[in-house]
């Protein structure tokens, strides 16, 4: 025998020589041409069953007597039970031992069984929705209210409890049995859907006054709700009332996320109501107080109301308003790009609201170039030209314009750049309003900070201009 050191652990440490002789040699196959009758697996499956013997079934018992019957309950509890030892936290064998007895009829033994199936989890809904269903299906009412109302007291939360049990009080007709479980159902304040099947109860018994009450009560104060609220007003031929909702759910929900539906429905309602000036005004009023990010939606229904009922101008100031939100959208994305500033302040320009057009330009000069860089601030510098010029020649205000000078030189970086143009129109702007002393000032300012050619040519020919010789050669 070799040594262990000669073992091989591949070959079960054995020696190779004791492998050739001990382990079985591959079987080499001599002919490999395909045979001419296939096997398939198929023919191999159906020859097994063909050849698998008759299952021996165990015979059919039948039942004769009372002593065999007693004798198979008996034998089926203790497996129930032995299963239920097992697996006490098992409920689907609770609910099969239960049914089973169910279907024996013997009535007091399932309850037994429910009963003792809830002291294991009574905190589970399937258990008490089939333990009142049992007693519902074997018409006993009265327990299955019992049960319902043990269940509702320990699960309040589960809406499909209360659901079914408001369901069994109306099938039997007992409607104010059902009225009075919603009313201990919204005392604990159920989710909106909830409010909402005890509305379709009352309406499905033509209460129209009490669905209102219901409607009144604001535990879930959401845009959708008002808007059902007001449909059902509408329904109901109550034009008033809902129009009443409608302003009180812009009142109450301002300032919600989800308010632009609201706005949406009580225009289209307007409309309806063939009073287009008041869907024209809730739209506009909409637009002024939603933010811009929030109103694609608004701004469609808005133009499709201005091109079927409004004029040329109402049109016009449509699409105005439309594209106003796709500049808005651009420069929410980047509010660095100066060009889409121009873009949108053009726009307003045109419509020539001034309030508008100098928040528009107020919110673009406030995004300062990041890098101290002349060349990111060329098209920066334009904006506060172009508001100070709007200022004097549009609006004609020069104290304004005087201020977005003097703001824009307070904010350039003069000791990495400058800007000699800005310097020479606030000097000329001073000149008009007839301050020489303060056109003066802000050039003697701008030699000092940035003595740049263009400041002293033309700061020469304002005072050759004004016949003052000695300054001029001076400068």
């Amino acid at each position: 025998m070799a040594s262990f050191k000669d073992a091989n652990p591949t070959l079960g440490f054995l020696t190779r020589k004791d492998a050739d002789v001990m382990l079985p040699r591959p079987i080499r196959v001599k002919n490999k041409t395909p045979t001419p009758v296939q096997i398939i697996a198929e023919q191999i499956l159906r020859e097994a069953r063909e050849r698998q013997e008759a299952e021996i079934r165990p015979p059919k018992q039948k039942i004769i007597d009372p002593t065999e019957l007693a004798d198979y309950r008996l034998r089926k509890r203790k497996e129930f039970e032995d299963q239920i030892r097992r697996m006490r936290g098992n409920v689907r064998d609770w609910i099969k031992y239960a049914q089973w007895e169910e279907s024996h009829k013997d009535f007091e033994r399932a309850r037994s069984v429910w009963e003792r199936a809830l002291e294991v989890d009574h905190r589970n809904p399937t258990l008490w929705h089939n333990y009142a269903e049992a007693e519902m299906k074997n018409k006993f009412i009265n327990h299955a209210r019992n049960v319902w109302d043990r269940a509702i007291t320990l699960l309040p939360r589960v809406d499909q409890i209360w659901n079914k049990y408001i369901h069994m009080e109306d099938i039997i007709g007992n409607v104010a049995g059902a009225r009075q479980i919603y009313e201990r159902w919204m005392n604990w304040m159920p989710d909106q859907q909830g409010w909402l099947s005890f509305i379709k109860f009352e309406l499905r018994y033509n209460k129209i006054e009490r669905a209102r009450a219901i409607f009144v009560v604001q535990c879930h104060s959401k845009v959708g709700a008002w808007i059902r609220y007001a449909k059902f007003e509408m329904k109901n031929g109550e034009v008033g009332r809902a129009r009443n909702v409608y302003e009180r759910a812009v009142e109450i929900m301002g300032d919600d996320e989800e308010v632009e539906q609201l706005f949406v429905a009580f225009a289209e309602f307007e409309e309806r109501c063939k009073e287009t000036d008041r869907a024209r005004r809730i739209y506009k009023f909409a637009l002024d107080h939603i933010p811009k990010q929030r109103v694609e939606d608004l701004y469609k229904k808005f133009v499709c109301l201005e091109k079927q009922y409004g004029d040329r101008q109402g049109i016009e100031d449509a699409i105005v308003g439309n594209r106003r939100f796709q500049y808005e959208d651009e420069v929410r994305k980047n509010p660095l790009n100066y060009d889409s500033w121009f873009d949108y302040i053009r726009l307003e320009e045109s419509a020539g609201n001034k309030d508008r057009i100098r928040e528009v330009y107020e919110r673009a000069i406030a995004n300062v170039p990041p890098v101290p860089e002349k060349r990111y601030w060329q098209r920066y510098i334009c904006l506060w030209i172009n508001y100070a010029l709007y200022e004097e020649l549009d609006a004609g205000d020069m104290e304004r314009a005087r201020d977005v000078y003097r703001e824009c030189l307070q904010l350039i970086p003069h000791k990495k750049f400058s800007f000699a143009k800005i310097w020479l129109l606030a000097a000329l702007l001073e000149i008009r309003l007839l301050n020489l002393e303060g056109a003066r000032k802000i050039l003697g300012t701008a030699i000092g900070k940035s003595p740049k050619d263009k400041i002293f040519k033309k700061y020469i020919e304002i005072e050759l201009n004004l016949g003052n010789f000695k300054l001029q050669h001076l400068l």
